[in-house]
Parts: structure tokens; sequence; C-alpha cells
């Protein structure tokens, strides 16, 4: 029996063809040491086994929903599509393949409780492979958390990221960014646009495990028109190149300094740093907010052994 009390937490799930990881992810989800959410699984037409293992956690935990879109909308689509069934104050995005600590939620939620001027709160990460072994932890060093909205948008133009997408966001700071488009790096714009809304807090353990495999959408996908046509299936149609794409992707960044809900003397900034950005893609090396190279952190525990929840439902 379905619950129809909201929760204060929405997981949305959005998956196509996921098989091969899906009931690993949801056994980490569903074995949270916080369970006040729901997990709202949008399912992108998957032609594999992956409405049977949806259907299989449906039948086991009432916090599960399933929804199967009729059409392939592209991965974009589908995660802004989830972000619509939300019932939740709060949200986070899941990954199908991707690992999660049994006290991630737990965890983020608290940061936001005590930080009510945060949007957004994540944990320090780390890639693993296709076996759940560390590959490389991620030392989080960007300013996400400072006042200054131009500082938080510095930071971000010249690393990486930490997966901040993944993270647990504040919805109704969620809705007034705009939905994750489909040009190149999208998703960068997406969580900038985010930073724009307020400040980020990296909790600071490794708690959030991401997966690199063989079939992984950026793998698979290795040019940058693929990857935008996994974004949205109308992309592998009609005229785009890849400097339109590249060009939809600086003015992203344009639009969301204009946008942003900050003074004009914080864009003023934003866009100085901008420019300094475009004028200095020469230089591809990943730079943290200390003006030194991101490195891996040497008191992490390296192992997801007792940290991950597995085999929930099996």
């Amino acid at each position: 029996m379905k619950r129809t009390r909201a929760p204060r937490l929405t997981i949305g799930l959005p998956v196509y063809n996921g098989e091969e990881y899906l009931a690993e992810s949801l056994d980490a989800l569903i074995g949270q040491s916080y369970e006040d959410y729901e997990l709202v699984i949008t399912d992108n037409a998957s032609t594999d086994g992956t409405a049977d293992i949806c259907k299989r956690y449906l039948a086991m935990d009432s916090r599960v929903s399933y929804h199967r879109l009729p059409e392939n909308i592209g991965a974009a689509g589908n995660h802004n599509h989830v972000v619509t069934l939300a019932r939740g104050e709060l949200f986070k995005w899941a990954s199908h393949d991707d690992l999660y600590g049994a006290t991630l939620l737990e965890r983020c939620v608290e940061a936001l409780d005590e930080r009510q001027d945060f949007v957004l709160a994540h944990s320090y990460n780390a890639t693993i492979d296709s076996h759940g072994k560390i590959i490389e932890p991620y030392d989080y060093r960007m300013p996400t958390d400072s006042p200054s909205a131009a500082e938080r948008f510095r930071g971000l133009l010249h690393a990486s990221g930490g997966d901040d997408f993944y993270g647990v966001i504040r919805t109704a700071s969620l809705r007034n960014v705009r939905p994750h488009d489909s040009y190149h790096h999208a998703d960068r714009t997406f969580v900038m646009d985010m930073a724009m809304q307020g400040r980020f807090h990296q909790v600071p353990e490794l708690l959030y495990f991401r997966r690199d495999h063989e079939t992984r959408a950026e793998r698979a996908n290795p040019s940058i028109r693929s990857r935008c046509a996994n974004l949205d299936p109308k992309r592998a149609k009609g005229f785009n190149p890849a400097p339109r794409l590249l060009a939809e992707y600086a003015l992203g960044y344009v639009t969301l300094i204009r946008r942003a809900p900050i003074d004009r003397a914080e864009k003023r900034k934003c866009y100085r740093y901008l420019a300094e950005y475009l004028s200095s893609r020469v230089t591809r090396r990943v730079v943290s907010a200390s003006g030194q190279p991101a490195v891996a952190p040497k008191d992490q525990v390296l192992s997801i052994d007792g940290i991950v929840p597995r085999g929930v439902h099996q």
C-alpha cells in the first residue's frame, strides 16, 4: 500500500537500459539510514530487463514508484521529467549505476537543516569500476560554499566538478533553475545555475561512488554530437555540428549569469571570469579553488565495504 503523505525527500532515478547495475544501486538507496523519502523511477522506454527489476522493487517497498515512458525522450528529458513528479521539499537525482553510502542521505539532510541559506548538500565522492572497486577518490576544493556567487562561479568554471549534480537539493531552488539542456556540457551549466541560487555544502565523508564502465553514457558516446544525441534524440538529426553545440554551451553561461538572483557587481565579476575562462581554454589542466591540481585525499577510506548497503532485497 502506497503512503499518501508527502515525504521530506524525493529521490528521482531516471533510467534507460540499466539492468546490469540497477538492482545494486536500488539496494544502496533502499538501505539508507534516512527513511523519509520516496524513490521515483522514470524508465525511458528501456528495451532490456530494467522494467522487471523496477517492478520487483515496486512490489517490495511502498516508497518506490515506477513510471515507464512510451518512448525515449533522451537523458536530459528524462532527468527533467522525474523532477515534475517530485513531492518532497528536498530532491536528489540518483543514477542507476552509481552506489551510495548508507548514511549519505542522512548526512546531507542534516547539513541542509543546519544551514538554511544553503541550497545543496553532497558528500566527498570517488570513482569506482564495474566491480565496485575504488579507482580514484576526488579531493573537493571548489569554493561552492563561498558567500560570493562570483567566487562559486569561478571555482566551478576551472574544475571538473565533484558531481554536485547528484547532491540533495532544495526543491524550490531546483525549480528556479532552467531545465537540463542537451548541448555539450549542459550538466556543468546546470550545476552552475544551481550555484547562483545559493551555497553548497560538502559532507567531509566518502559516501558517493560514481561508477565508470564501458557502457556509461560518456564512454558509449565518444563524440560531442553523439553525447548530445543521448541527451536529446533530436540532436541526432538536423544541423548540430560540434561548433554549434559548444557555442550553446558558452551561451548557457551567459544566460545563467543574466538571470541569476545576484547583484550587478557580482554579475560583472562572473562575466569577467567567464571571459578569462573562454580565452584560456588552451590550458586543459583541472585546477582546484586553491590554484593547485586536485589530488586524492590521503585519509579517505579506499573501499566501499561496510559503507554501501548490499543485497537489501535479495
